[in-house]
């Protein structure tokens, strides 16, 4: 079905300032989870990028980063206009990167529709992705409708929100049904227990809560107005800054450090009631530490996952990842270790168990603060 929105009107914000900071040693505040390739040939910003090309053209794609991350997001997106890479002075949550996404969209366009999308998210069924993407930015033209992507939960997560879905909705009127099913958005819930990801799960009236959200300029402005007036306001000035990169950074430099810190789930998307959720029929996964990688990479018959010259003697069920440049690389040896992650980079080597994964975080504040290592964080 040919959308009645003009492809010029399009627009994809890529949030990319994060620091990824589960996936150290690989992982870098300069070179984060989003600017490095683990899967593929790509990082991750570029293949976000990728995925969006044949819906949107690329002047209409832009980058919400950091100023330490700027100058790599320009290096790995070099048919990128330089205007569209755009760095927050400091961070202050997605509730600021949406409407400074919306104040851009908006001086380009004022009847423009925009896809807020993360940068690191992993979607191997490309197509798939496209499909419910066109079909989100044809609805979310055609009326008031926040739209967000939902996926169906295959597993009890407990690292994810999760929205619950009502009635599905028919299309519009003189519309042809889309492929894609939307359904009205009822809750927005928190992560869960693992008996409450359970119930979810069970019941098939939840969705995970993937980040995603596509809605015109008009719409989220004006959702920005009746819930986060303060958000609006600095949307109307940055709005009226956008069209200089030069005064538009000043602007920021000045006032963002002000911003409130929160989240557009908690700013909007919990208060709004005109939120529609697309079933993401789609395979999705939001890499959020080393575990997750395995779920990517083929296993021995021991369950190892390895990229690398990996050797083992009664190992198993660990991850094994070497990042070295390739003068570097020597042969991973292991004997008799269970559900690890070893990684090993140029300059630093971690070793942890799978069931403290998450805790590298920890560990890279406690770099931070040690004079002799902060300069590996």
């Amino acid at each position: 079905m040919k959308s009645q929105l003009n492809p010029n009107d399009r627009f994809v914000i890529i949030m990319a300032g994060g620091k990824g900071e589960r996936f150290w040693p690989v992982s870098r505040e300069r070179t984060p989870k989003q600017l490095i390739t683990l899967l593929g040939g790509r990082s991750f910003l570029q293949q976000a990028v990728d995925r969006v090309q044949p819906l949107v053209p690329m002047k209409n794609v832009l980058v919400i980063t950091n100023e330490l991350q700027a100058p790599e997001v320009r290096r790995q997106l070099p048919r990128l206009p330089k205007a569209n890479v755009v760095a927050e002075p400091v961070g202050r949550d997605t509730c600021a990167a949406v409407t400074l996404g919306a104040a851009l969209v908006g001086a380009r366009s004022t009847t423009g529709v925009m896809a807020v999308l993360p940068a690191d998210h992993v979607i191997p069924e490309e197509k798939k992705f496209q499909q419910v993407l066109g079909d989100a930015f044809d609805l979310a033209g055609r009326g008031q409708a926040i739209v967000t992507i939902g996926i169906k939960p295959t597993e009890p997560a407990t690292g994810y929100g999760y929205i619950r879905v009502g009635e599905t909705l028919p299309a519009p009127q003189g519309v042809k049904a889309y492929k894609t099913l939307f359904h009205r958005a009822e809750q927005f819930v928190e992560k869960p227990n693992l008996d409450k990801a359970l119930e979810y799960l069970n019941s098939g009236q939840y969705r995970w809560n993937a980040g995603m959200f596509i809605w015109s300029f008009v719409t989220v402005t004006e959702g920005l107005q009746k819930h986060q007036p303060e958000m609006y306001a600095a949307c109307q000035r940055w709005f009226k800054a956008a069209s200089s990169p030069a005064k538009l950074a000043r602007v920021l430099a000045r006032e963002y450090p002000e911003i409130k810190k929160i989240s557009i789930d908690y700013a909007l998307m919990e208060h709004a009631q005109n939120v529609v959720v697309a079933d993401g029929a789609f395979e999705w996964d939001d890499l959020g530490s080393w575990t997750a990688l395995a779920r990517h990479l083929k296993a021995d018959p021991e369950g190892n996952c390895a990229v690398g010259d990996f050797i083992h003697v009664d190992a198993a069920r660990n991850i094994v990842f070497d990042a070295r440049s390739k003068a570097k690389r020597t042969p991973i040896a292991i004997v008799g270790l269970r559900d690890s992650v070893v990684v090993q980079t140029d300059d630093a080597t971690l070793v942890a168990h799978k069931s403290q994964a998450q805790k590298v975080k920890e560990l890279v504040k406690k770099l931070a603060e040690d004079p002799k290592l902060k300069k590996l964080v």
